[in-house]
């Protein structure tokens, strides 16, 4: 039985549809121009201005040869090209096609040097179609930036975008399985030094589109920079609007006081590799007590006033099984978790020469997320729930128009291709543990629409929140909403999160305190966000994504699409190759060998007690058997060996026949050997020399 409070709330939507109506009349008579803002010197987009790539099926793209592409960047490494070719020449560039077949989206190429390629985009073609036609339009073309820009085919093309990805260093203290960087494994060390840090800041704080961007430390393990710490705290100092750090945990959960001093420094977001809920489940990972390490990393950076987000990169075969298990576990959790970031592998790094029989049956999609989370969990539809993350750029664009002209940063905005990410808002009730989807009692394509019309009527500050609130309280379907939630808990959360009407709910800003922290936390309704990011490989290369790219990384040679700089041509290999800090045993012999848990040994804790539920029944057991049952390796290294021991056995039965022939000749046709056969010169190599070589 519904509560009485829910049926006053549908008398107040039928009159914001009643008053919507006179409202929207209005509001389309003579529209204001988009004014020009102090954070950029276009004026604001409104939505017919907006740009779109080509979409829907079939399609034609660019993209780039999964063999064309190593081979040219092998010769750049070794000097026998300049790197100059990457911005002057379309380097192992070819044509694409996007095609449905078989109840599949496919990406189809063909070389003319290596032949056809074929890869999975998606497993759903109407939640393909759907997010597809969910897309708002292009961000801002870029501008005022030719030097931070100029990569050739892989420059971005559009907006400024929402985190701006550093890499510290090369060095990590784990040897994971999949490493989209190949860390530990490239043969020399690659570190900025404190120059080259506050130069990529500076730089891209300078220039406009002047968003109020986020920065992320990543690595190999960003806390193995002797910067770290310091990084942080220039990035708050000169503007970012959160510091982020992409770790696996250990020193944060080897240490509460790092934790402690990193908060303080100005850490907000810990971007925590967490593939799923057991050590079981981690086990790929090859560290004994892995879960236990991220528990503990939580609970300290949790106490320190930093906010976690659970990374999972999904393998198929590997661990997709998790996905409900990990909704689960940030349900049973929503006071230390706010956002859950599930990646699909992106096969480079150490698996860019992965079999096609690993590559297909290890394939994840976006549409195979929706389905799991629907599948494991028992709540959310696909095409009802899931948007491209784009689609919050429409709302980014109504608070630039609410903060006005004079305003000095532009709102964050998730300007993406809608083929690159997805996002679904769930609401969970910290008292009672339930879960509802937003877009199942808020419906999200018409509040889109709505505020779509506001912008371009570009009224003021007070009629745009106006208008605003009606059509939230108008989409608002209070007999689907969680039992205690009210449409003014909808109403604050808005507010909250784009700051419309100026009320305090906690200062986020570089000054702020625990206490600011402690009140922004102090909500009984948990927005719990989980969103899919899928990054690109030289299967499924797009450059249509590229050119919109919101993860930008900085470089000693300016900003390069995230996809770019990991997959694509591979600017990262170049770039940390053209800046290498040392080789090897120049680095071990100055500074001595960081240690790597690997090999399935323990993280050594001081403590292991934490204050999470963490419920028996999804704790993973024992890890995920579907590749073994297949006869399928799991993972690069297992693929080399496997390669080793077939060539091996080859050598064997060769050597084996040899053997049986000359018997066969001395003994049956009595033929005598020649003494050209004892020869030194020319002997064929012994089959241990041969095993050796092979690794």
């Amino acid at each position: 039985m519904h509560r009485p409070v829910k049926y006053f709330e549908q008398g107040l939507v039928y009159a914001a549809q009643a008053a919507w109506f006179v409202f929207s009349r209005i509001n389309k008579i003579r529209p204001n121009p988009g004014f020009v803002p102090a954070w950029s010197d276009k004026p604001l987009q409104k939505s017919w201005e907006k740009t779109r790539p080509t979409l829907g099926v079939p399609r034609k793209t660019d993209s780039l040869c999964p063999q064309c592409v190593p081979e040219i960047r092998a010769k750049i490494l070794e000097g026998e090209l300049p790197v100059e070719v990457l911005k002057d020449e379309k380097i192992g560039e070819i044509k694409a096609e996007i095609i449905e077949r078989d109840g599949k989206i496919w990406m189809v190429k063909e070389c003319p040097k290596h032949g056809r390629f074929e890869d999975v985009m998606s497993t759903d073609p109407e939640m393909f179609a759907h997010l597809e036609n969910q897309f708002p339009g292009r961000d801002q073309r870029s501008h005022n930036d030719e030097k931070l820009h100029d990569h050739g085919t892989s420059t971005i093309k559009y907006g400024r975008g929402t985190v701006l990805t550093v890499d510290l260093t090369n060095r990590c203290n784990m040897m994971c399985d999949p490493c989209f960087m190949d860390a530990n494994q490239v043969g020399f060390v690659h570190e900025l030094s404190w120059s080259d840090i506050k130069q990529i800041l500076d730089n891209a704080i300078q220039i406009k589109p002047r968003r109020q961007m986020s920065v992320q430390f990543s690595g190999g393990e960003p806390t193995t920079s002797p910067f770290f710490l310091d990084a942080i705290r220039y990035s708050r100092k000169v503007g970012y609007l959160s510091v982020q750090a992409a770790t696996n945990g250990i020193a944060f959960a080897q240490d509460p006081e790092y934790a402690k001093t990193a908060a303080e420094a100005g850490l907000r977001y810990a971007y925590l590799q967490f593939d799923g809920v057991g050590n079981a489940a981690n086990s790929h990972r090859h560290v004994g007590n892995l879960f236990d390490v991220k528990l503990q990393a939580i609970e300290n950076l949790h106490s320190a006033g930093v906010e976690i987000v659970p990374v999972t990169t999904l393998i198929n075969g590997i661990n997709n099984e998790q996905v409900g298990r990990i909704i689960e576990f940030a349900r049973d959790n929503p006071r230390k978790i706010v956002f859950l970031a599930f990646q699909p592998v992106s096969f480079t790094g150490r698996d860019e020469e992965i079999t096609d029989d690993r590559r297909h049956a290890q394939r994840y999609t976006l549409a195979d997320l929706a389905h799991d989370v629907k599948d494991q969990t028992g709540f959310s539809e696909p095409t009802r729930d899931w948007f491209p993350l784009s689609y919050i750029s429409t709302f980014s664009d109504l608070a630039d128009l609410v903060h006005g002209p004079d305003h000095q940063w532009g709102q964050y905005s998730c300007g993406c291709h809608p083929n690159c990410g997805i996002g679904m808002g769930t609401m969970i009730d910290k008292l009672t543990g339930e879960m509802v989807p937003i877009t199942a009692f808020l419906k999200g394509d018409q509040l889109s629409d709505d505020t779509k019309a506001i912008n371009n009527a570009a009224r003021s500050k007070f009629w745009t929140i106006v208008g605003f609130s009606l059509s939230v309280m108008r989409n608002y379907k209070p007999f689907e909403s969680p039992r205690y939630f009210s449409v003014f808990d909808m109403l604050k959360k808005f507010d909250k999160q784009f700051g419309g009407t100026g009320l305090d709910y906690g200062n986020s800003g570089a000054d702020r305190t625990m206490e600011d922290i402690e009140k922004r936390r102090d909500d009984r309704w948990g927005s719990l966000i989980i969103a899919g990011m899928w990054f690109q490989d030289l299967f499924n290369y797009d450059f249509r994504r590229t050119e919109q790219c919101i993860i930008p990384y900085g470089t000693q040679e300016g900003e390069i699409s995230f996809c770019a700089y990991n997959t694509g041509v591979g600017w990262r290999n170049i770039i940390e190759k053209m800046h290498m800090t040392a080789k090897l045993n120049e680095w071990y012999d100055e500074h001595g060998r960081h240690e790597i848990w690997a090999g399935n040994r323990e993280v050594e804790l001081s403590e292991t007690e934490h204050s999470m539920l963490l419920r028996d029944e999804i704790v993973t057991k024992e890890e995920q058997h579907d590749l073994d049952d297949l006869g399928i390796a799991k993972y690069a290294h297992q693929e080399k060996r496997a390669k080793r021991d077939e060539k091996l056995a080859e050598l064997r039965a060769k050597a084996e026949n040899e053997k049986m022939a000359k018997l066969y000749r001395q003994e049956i046709l009595g033929e005598v050997a020649q003494q050209a056969e004892k020869a030194t010169p020319g002997k064929p190599k012994k089959l241990s020399q041969i095993e050796l070589e092979l690794g």
